[in-house]
């Protein structure tokens, strides 16, 4: 990389007239990191087509090749992976480099932790600066050692444990990754490996683990509790997928589409799953014209076109419960309770501190920046809208190196008065490259 590529890339993103026309996001983030993993551990080849080719995904296909995996793209996008079987990584002869990908670090950390090899994880300044004893505690009950940097951070270095101990373990807090990290591990353990959730988190691991053959079953009791059980030592079958389009990716458009006055915006092909869906029923609840259409499954997972139309929204106060729904989009969830009428108040959201910035202070700092009045609270913000009225704009907004902040306050400057100045959309390249000219063919930055 040259010197100027290192360079911070300001933009500003200006009033935008009516937003029109059909769009495709990214593939989903979550799935493409798990098609990558688990069929590198399949025994033949793997096709993946719609997989998102952003920088976090290409430093989980970077991990698998090091460990032995053969990964190719084709001239018409598609990915062709052949596997090694579970058990068969082989010892990277570098660190892996996970630039600013939570997800690749966590997920590849349980893969490893059950198999015979030591790995160093690096990353970048974000990244580093993330702890990661959520996912390191229980992969050390399973027998996994890890030397870690001061608060448990990045560069670390992990050597499994073969054969791993199964683990039963009762999730603390609600996170996918963790669970995840643990049931990865559990696939080349001897034995059952149990996990208890009690709050409902995305699932794609588990539904992707039962389509390439794991022995896997998922428990759910009377109050929500779901027992996730996993049955060791697994044979995965290579598959073909296709990744349904992001979720949080569709965030940004759907909400610029609710707030830009005499919008009308189609949103195709994006993921239904119901434990990322939080968002489009908060938007709704708020009073937005959301319609899925050609509802299907594809993969396992259910897909729909959405069609969003402006409207006007009023302020919320969502149930805290909610939150592992939509964590990563409560960033753009706060922009459009900016334009709401009144005030809305959001609270549980203690995870947000610890993702790939602290997405509570930069959200705080950047809406006061921009005019926009709000309250930081320790696990969330209170803020007041301004009934539709266009925001005053300003910046330069600090992004902190994290793109959700950045494509964010991308969408408040389309319904600023004076713009919105993001300080670096470098970091918009990790999850959503065309996010620019997404919002161009809409319209925006004519």
């Amino acid at each position: 990389m040259t010197a100027a590529a290192e360079l911070p890339r300001p933009m500003t993103f200006t009033a935008a007239p009516a937003l029109t026309g059909s769009v495709t996001v990214p593939g989903d983030k979550s799935i493409s990191h798990r098609s990558l993993m688990l069929s590198a551990l399949a025994v033949g080849e793997s096709r993946v087509e719609g997989l998102l080719e952003g920088e976090d995904v290409l430093a989980t296909a970077a991990a698998m090749r090091a460990m032995g995996a053969d990964i190719q793209r084709d001239a018409d996008g598609i990915w062709h992976i052949h596997g090694v079987g579970v058990g068969g990584l082989l010892q990277p002869e570098g660190a892996l480099d996970m630039g600013n990908s939570g997800t690749s670090t966590r997920l590849l950390m349980g893969l490893l932790a059950s198999h015979d090899l030591t790995a160093t994880f690096i990353g970048d300044a974000s990244l580093s600066k993330r702890p990661m004893a959520r996912v390191t505690d229980p992969l050390a009950q399973m027998g996994a050692s890890f030397t870690t940097s001061p608060g448990g951070r990045l560069p670390l270095t992990m050597r499994g444990a073969c054969p791993a101990v199964p683990l039963d373990y009762r999730l603390p807090v609600a996170s996918a990754q963790v669970k995840s990290a643990i049931l990865l591990a559990g696939l080349n353990t001897p034995g059952i490996t149990r996990v208890v959730e009690p709050i409902p988190t995305r699932d794609h691991s588990e539904r992707m683990l039962r389509g390439f053959g794991a022995d896997l079953s998922v428990e759910v009791e009377a109050d929500g509790t779901r027992i996730i059980t996993l049955v060791g030592e697994a044979e995965l079958q290579p598959q073909q997928i296709v990744v349904p389009g992001d979720p949080s990716s569709a965030a940004f458009p759907m909400v610029a589409a609710l707030l830009v006055p005499g919008s009308k915006v189609t949103i195709a092909n994006v993921g239904l799953n119901a434990t990322r869906a939080g968002l489009i029923d908060l938007l709704r609840e708020m009073g937005g014209s959301i319609e899925v259409i050609n509802a299907r499954e594809v993969g396992g997972e259910p897909v729909g076109d959405l069609i969003v139309t402006a409207s006007v929204l009023q302020g919320i106060e969502p149930d805290p419960a909610r939150a592992p729904s939509m964590i990563d989009e409560y960033p753009v969830a706060f922009i459009a309770a900016a334009l709401a009428q009144g005030r809305s108040v959001f609270r549980g959201l203690d995870e947000l501190r610890v993702k790939e910035s602290d997405r509570i202070a930069a959200m705080a700092a950047g809406l006061r920046a921009i005019g926009v009045p709000v309250e930081e609270l320790e696990d969330g913000l209170i803020i007041e809208g301004s009934g539709g009225a266009p925001l005053k704009g300003g910046g330069p907004i600090a992004t902190k190196l994290d793109h959700r902040i950045a494509m964010s306050f991308a969408v408040a400057g389309l319904v600023s008065r004076d713009g919105v100045t993001i300080d670096d959309m470098r970091p918009v390249a990790t999850s959503f490259p065309s996010f620019t000219a997404l919002l161009q063919t809409l319209g925006a930055m004519a």
